[in-house]
């Protein structure tokens, strides 16, 4: 692992991460799960854009 880096954050957002946190598990897994968690929801709204983009196309049989 590499050296220990720190990020600055407020007391509130201390606590939130603090009461999201399981027993056992570091903020390192916390904020690498919270990651995981948020690049996830980006590729699922990706692929609903693409998806609803996927109606306005005319099957070429159709021209």
């Amino acid at each position: 692992m590499s050296a220990d880096k720190r990020i600055p954050v407020t007391e509130e957002t201390h606590k939130t991460l603090h009461d999201l946190k399981e027993p056992g598990q570091t903020y390192d897994d916390l904020l690498t799960e919270l990651a995981q968690l948020r690049r996830r929801q980006e590729l699922a709204a990706r692929f609903e854009e693409m998806d609803e983009s996927r109606e306005k196309f005319v099957p070429l049989d159709d021209v």
